[in-house]
């Protein structure tokens, strides 16, 4: 088993040591049949919904355990990263809703998608704008008691697969970010369209979605109108922490995956381990994974304790566990020698499960942007 010794550090509390335990004996036991992605993720959510994991995703009084949500990911990441996909996906999808919806939009769609029975997706990125939200052009036109859709969204995880979108939308209250709003969007909707399903190097539920005279009640509306982009950066802020977490439990696999390679394989008559490169690499490992998961912890535990926003210490864990995460299994890969990569060897599937990590939900060097910007106004004042 992966270093536990992290779960006594003071940012975590017994609740979370117990829900670590219990997460762990249910990632143990998950079977998840890789042939068929979209099944498997249905069946997944089912699975994660009975074993109770999917109560942290959201709550009827719009409280998330930021720390619980990263723990999960971490241990879900560490033994199967389809099942980590699905886990995550349930609460992105229904982030807003959590954090902004009113009490009506919880109890329709809470229960459903913490047990499972229904399957959630945060409908953001379009295809000109990429990671410039602000430049979305995708319209909510209102129309008496409704909203009326039009636009495109792709790279949208869960598309195809989901009973519900949030969707993100320009309303025109003002110019760039502030003329956006958030609504949710049954998947039955007439007007919304899959229009193209996304082939990536690690299998996902990944699709582009269109949505043509779309019509949606006005109760449909997150929050206030107009305030769609603060909603957006809100649940990213919360759920960038936890892209870090799952950073860093593919990471812990693959340094179990090295310490064992290194130990039973000889070279000259002795075991790799006994090499001085070998130790550098493994000592490089252990090192970029303990400090990955003090900046993941370090910003669960300023959301949990009351911050209103962790946009910098979010940015800071997310870029550095997933780009360190990158680095450590490419040291696995090369510490396995030929076998690292082999289709089907856990470590190259490792490989091929990091890469997206350092893109979606804000790249790599969008999260520098923003870790700059904001040092930049805290020694402005």
């Amino acid at each position: 088993m992966s270093d536990q010794s992290y779960l006594n550090w003071p940012f975590l509390e017994a609740e979370h040591r117990d829900w670590a335990a219990r997460v762990e004996e249910v990632a143990a036991g998950l079977s998840v049949d890789h042939g068929d992605t979209d099944q498997a993720c249905r069946a997944l959510v089912l699975d994660l919904g009975a074993a109770g994991l999917l109560q942290a995703t959201g709550s009827a009084d719009g409280a998330l355990d930021v720390r619980k949500l990263c723990l999960t990911r971490e241990i879900l990441a560490r033994h199967d990263g389809l099942a980590d996909f699905a886990f995550a996906m349930q609460g992105l999808g229904t982030g807003a809703i959590s954090l902004f919806g009113t009490e009506a939009q919880r109890g329709e769609w809470l229960p459903k998608t913490r047990t499972g029975k229904a399957i959630s997706a945060f409908a953001l990125t379009e295809p000109g704008t990429g990671s410039d939200v602000a430049a979305n052009t995708m319209t909510a036109t209102r129309d008496g008691d409704h909203f009326v859709l039009n636009g495109e969204k792709t790279w949208i995880s869960n598309g195809g697969i989901a009973d519900l979108y949030t969707v993100f939308a320009r309303t025109g209250e003002a110019p760039g970010a502030k003329g956006m709003s958030a609504f949710i969007v049954p998947a039955a909707t007439p007007g919304l369209e899959i229009t193209e399903r996304l082939e990536t190097i690690a299998p996902h539920p990944l699709a582009t979605l269109s949505f043509v005279d779309c019509r949606v009640p006005a109760s449909a509306l997150i929050g206030e109108a107009g305030q769609g982009f603060k909603i957006a950066m809100s649940v990213l802020d919360v759920f960038r922490s936890t892209v870090g977490a799952a950073a860093l439990g593919f990471a812990r696999r693959a340094l179990d995956e090295a310490l064992t390679r290194v130990s039973s394989r000889c070279v000259q008559g002795a075991p790799l381990m006994d090499l001085q490169m070998v130790q550098g690499h493994i000592a490089d490992m252990a090192t970029d994974i303990d400090a990955a998961a003090l900046l993941i912890y370090r910003a669960a535990w300023a959301k949990d304790s009351g911050a209103a926003r962790i946009t910098r210490e979010a940015a800071m864990a997310k870029l550095f566990a997933t780009d360190q995460a990158q680095q450590v299994i490419d040291k696995a890969v090369q510490l396995h020698g030929g076998d690292g990569v082999r289709s089907g060897v856990v470590v190259e599937k490792l490989y091929r499960e990091i890469r997206a990590l350092r893109i979606y939900e804000g790249a790599s060097d969008v999260q520098r942007v923003i870790i700059a910007r904001q040092t930049l106004a805290a020694q402005q004042g």
